[in-house]
C-alpha cells in the first residue's frame, strides 16, 4: 500500500520556521521525508534547525532573506530553485503580534503586522506559486488562527491579520486550483510558543484561555504535525480552500 503521507523528494519552504511552531512543522516535514527550506531573519537559528532537519536524513538549507520586502522573497525563490529545483510545498507560517488594547496600538505596530502576517503571505505565495504553475501542482498552507474567525481582545491588529489569511486562503484556492495548486490554512488556538510565552505567563490570562477551551489545556506545537502532514501530502488530495482549526474545541461553542 502507497504511503500517501510520503513527502520523499519534496521541496518545503518554511517561513519563521527557526523556532516555535515553525520549528515543529520543518521537522515534521523532514521526518516524512521533504528536504526543508528554513526563511528567518536570525541566520544561527536558522543553521540549529538545519542540523536537527540533516540529522533526520533530510537536506536542509537556510536563508535570512526579509519576506516583507518582495525583492528578497523573489531571491530567495530563485535560490531555492538553484539549489532543489523545485518548491512542492510553502507553508506560509511567519507572523507577529502586539498585545495592546486597540485605543493604544500605533501605526507602526498595526504596520508591522499586516507587513508579515499578510503581505508576506500573500508576496510568498505569489512568487511560489508561479513556480508550481510551471511544474503542473503544489501545496500551500497558511497558519491562520482560531482568533480570525472569532476575534479576541488585546490583539486586534492580529485577529485581523489573520481573517485575512482565512479568505486569502479560500480566493487563491479558486484562483490557483486549475494549475493543480491546493491552498488550505491551519487555525490554531492558543499553543505556548517563544512568540506568547510572556502572554501566558500571567496566570489570569492563563486561566482564562484554558478555561475557555473545552479540552481544558493549551495546545503544543506537536500536535500540528498531523495537519500539516495531511495538507502538505497526497492525504489532501481533494481538499483546497479549507480551514482547519486545530483548536481543542474552541469553535464549537
Amino acid at each position: 500500500m502507497t504511503d500517501i503521507f510520503n513527502l520523499n523528494k519534496k521541496t518545503a519552504i518554511v517561513t519563521g520556521g527557526n523556532r516555535g511552531l515553525g520549528r515543529t512543522i520543518a521537522l515534521a516535514l523532514a521526518k516524512s521525508g521533504a528536504n526543508i527550506v528554513i526563511v528567518g531573519r536570525n541566520s544561527e537559528r536558522n543553521q540549529e534547525v538545519v542540523d536537527e532537519i540533516e540529522k533526520l536524513g533530510s537536506k536542509g538549507v537556510g536563508f535570512s532573506n526579509d519576506i516583507t520586502n518582495i525583492k528578497e522573497i523573489d531571491e530567495m525563490v530563485e535560490n531555492v530553485l538553484r539549489i532543489f529545483g523545485k518548491v512542492d510545498i510553502l507553508v506560509n507560517n511567519a507572523g507577529i503580534s502586539h498585545t495592546k488594547f486597540a485605543f493604544d496600538v500605533t501605526e507602526e505596530e498595526w504596520d508591522q503586522v499586516m507587513a508579515l502576517n499578510v503581505k508576506s503571505l500573500f508576496f510568498c505565495s505569489q512568487a511560489v506559486a508561479k513556480v508550481m504553475k510551471a511544474q503542473g501542482h503544489g501545496k500551500i498552507i497558511n497558519i491562520s488562527s482560531v482568533v480570525g474567525a472569532v476575534g479576541d481582545v488585546g490583539i486586534s491588529a492580529y485577529t485581523a491579520s489573520k481573517a485575512a489569511v482565512i479568505n486569502l486562503t479560500r480566493s487563491l484556492a479558486l484562483e490557483w486550483s486549475r494549475f493543480g495548486i491546493h491552498v488550505n490554512a491551519i487555525g490554531p488556538a492558543y499553543i505556548e510558543t517563544e512568540m506568547n510565552k510572556s502572554e501566558l505567563s500571567n496566570e489570569k490570562v492563563r486561566g482564562k484561555i484554558i478555561n475557555k477551551t473545552p479540552l481544558k489545556r493549551l495546545g503544543i506545537p506537536e500536535e500540528l504535525e498531523g495537519t500539516i502532514l495531511l495538507l502538505a501530502s497526497d492525504a489532501s488530495s481533494f481538499i483546497t480552500g479549507q480551514t482547519i482549526y486545530v483548536d481543542g474545541g474552541w469553535l464549537a461553542q
